[in-house]
């Protein structure tokens, strides 16, 4: 059966498979069928319905390098294959900037998720290898202010989520809930666990420590984070640059692709943190990050009512 594009209004974008594996979980019904193919068009999409929404999931093909700009060819191409995309959401995996000398502490854990927002004079997206090179050293482009800014709606839809702070976690869970033990290639997306989540900081004079945390309830367990996120072209694995960036920009976390989806389309960036940009990060977390991520985007979705569209039989998967 071939889909059609002009009934699709939300993009959901999840570069990496791990994360479009938990979109496709998260959605209420899967639609059989495939989009028309088009001449010059690198990518296929999956498309179902969350929220009575239309949503296409877009993911980079195989072996595709992830970052900035295989991101960016990515959202051109939805941009001009959806024509009635109302807005979209990037949806994945970051790593977690934590900073436990802030009044209060920024406690991110592994699990948690982060929800890009402005903050003060920072923008919620801060491309931070973007800018120019000066005497001064190097200085992000306008603090990230060139970006394009989240559709209204979805920052609505955020702000309603986040009023309920910090019980904004019951809003989402159950969407969580029910994927938890769907499979992908290597296991499940559950909770790895809170003893196997290690935060190692380093101090001024370059010491690396492993930081003793207590253990979460069971009830506040993963927690939300609001923010400019930091979106750039190089893989964080370096605990002093990493703060350096945290210190100086405020940013809650960091990730690949963000900057390129979003002067082509102005996304939600809704993160699950998997590791914290040091040379210890591995794909341990990645799928219960990558699945916490996607419940936070589902209960964005049914905070927005759908568009009607024209009326076509679509067929689902049941």
């Amino acid at each position: 059966m071939e889909l059609d594009p002009n009934l699709y209004t939300v993009a959901w974008i999840a570069p990496l498979e791990i994360e479009a594996r938990a979109a496709l979980h998260i959605l209420d019904n899967r639609h059989r069928g495939r989009f028309p193919w088009r001449h010059g068009y690198n990518h296929l999409f999956h498309a179902g319905d969350i929220n009575e929404h239309n949503v296409i999931i877009a993911t980079l093909p195989q072996g595709e390098p992830y970052g900035t700009g295989s991101a960016a060819a990515l959202a051109g191409e939805i941009k001009t294959f959806f024509p009635n995309i109302r807005f979209g959401l990037l949806v994945g995996i970051a790593a977690g900037l934590p900073n436990l000398s802030r009044i209060p502490p920024r406690d991110i854990r592994l699990g948690d998720v982060l929800v890009g927002l402005p903050e003060g004079e920072s923008a919620g997206l801060f491309a931070y290898d973007l800018g120019k090179v000066t005497k001064d050293g190097f200085q992000p482009l306008r603090y990230g202010h060139v970006l394009a800014t989240t559709e209204k709606i979805v920052r609505a839809a955020i702000g309603h989520i986040k009023i309920e702070s910090p019980n904004d976690t019951e809003i989402f869970l159950p969407f969580y809930e029910r994927i938890k033990d769907k499979e992908h290639t290597s296991g499940t997306f559950i909770d790895p666990g809170q003893d196997q989540d290690y935060l190692y900081e380093v101090d001024q004079d370059g010491t690396e420590r492993l930081v003793k945390r207590e253990q979460r309830p069971d009830s506040k367990r993963v927690r939300v984070w609001y923010g400019p996120i930091g979106s750039g072209e190089k893989l964080m694995k370096d605990a002093e640059q990493r703060n350096e960036l945290r210190n100086k920009y405020n940013v809650i976390g960091l990730e690949m692709e963000a900057a390129g989806t979003m002067n082509q389309i102005p996304v939600g960036v809704i993160r699950g943190v998997c590791d914290y940009g040091d040379e210890y990060k591995n794909k341990e977390w990645q799928p219960y990050a990558a699945a916490m991520a996607a419940a936070y985007a589902k209960a964005v979705l049914y905070q927005i009512l759908p568009m009607s569209m024209p009326a076509q039989h679509i067929c689902i998967f049941v």
